[in-house]
């Protein structure tokens, strides 16, 4: 079971995000993945990024995070305001759920507090060890504490993920469609825990789902092109998760029509 609660709340104040004329290249690569983007992510809201595969969407995740190291080249102006040190402001979260499979599930909510040691951890102090076990209950895992990700199924295992993901209190979550691989009702319910978990923080998500976007997306641009630049959608002016209704139907009606034409 879910559980209903209020958001964790960070310590740490609300991030925005300003990148102009973004450009981005792989090195082994002839053209460029994306060029002249602007994009403006403001704080404490959702934006949700939707587009082809292969456009670039989750590379400018990774670049926010500085996960691309040598793989590519970055031009162009990415402003964070209030400013400060990128390598503490951003937390990602990929598709796959990444547990480590021979750890616990509190195990694994720890490891973000272990510098990245992928032996079982041992400086567990009581204060963190009382914060992993209150994200686990109110990701509805709180009797789970102790089974591996191979005794979950896969909701539970992005549940573990997303608690994981909290436990590191950065101001800004990265989410690479995270959701995808699971069935229509799991995800559904997911979307509405992480909107409920996540609402002071601020949320970058990437996904191929026009509905999912249309659900979570407080402002939604689609990356289109060769080389890909990105553009603004308006979305309905209701509070999040939406239901689905005729305005949202129009608007995916609307985000099909833009992302077919790269299909083109």
């Amino acid at each position: 079971m879910f559980t209903s609660i209020p958001g964790v709340i960070s310590q740490k104040s609300a991030v925005s995000i300003g990148i102009t004329g973004g450009n981005l290249h792989y090195h082994n690569c002839l053209e460029a993945t994306i060029a002249g983007l602007d994009m403006y992510i403001p704080a404490g809201l959702w934006t949700c990024i939707l587009g082809r595969s292969g456009c670039g969407k989750s590379s400018l995740l990774r670049q926010l995070a500085n996960l691309l190291g040598n793989a590519a080249q970055w031009t162009g102006e990415v402003t964070i305001q209030p400013p400060g040190d990128s390598k503490h402001q951003f937390a990602y979260m990929a598709q796959q759920d990444l547990l480590m499979p021979w750890l616990s599930a509190l195990d694994n909510v720890l490891l973000s507090t272990q510098f990245g040691s992928l032996q079982r951890p041992t400086k567990k102090t009581p204060l963190q060890l009382d914060k992993a076990h209150s994200l686990l209950k109110k990701v509805g895992l709180g009797s789970k504490y102790n089974s591996l990700p191979g005794q979950l199924s896969g909701g539970m295992r992005q549940r573990v993920a997303l608690a994981r993901t909290l436990m590191q209190e950065r101001p800004v979550v990265l989410m690479d469609e995270p959701f995808s691989a699971l069935d229509a009702v799991t995800r559904y319910r997911l979307q509405n825990l992480s909107c409920q978990l996540l609402q002071d923080k601020t949320v970058v998500l990437i996904t191929h789902d026009p509905q999912e976007a249309i659900r979570l997306a407080n402002q939604l641009y689609i990356m289109q092109g060769r080389p890909a630049f990105a553009e603004l959608l308006a979305t309905p002016a209701s509070g999040t998760p939406r239901n689905f209704n005729a305005e949202g139907a129009q608007l995916q009606q609307t985000i099909m029509d833009r992302l077919e034409q790269d299909y083109e």
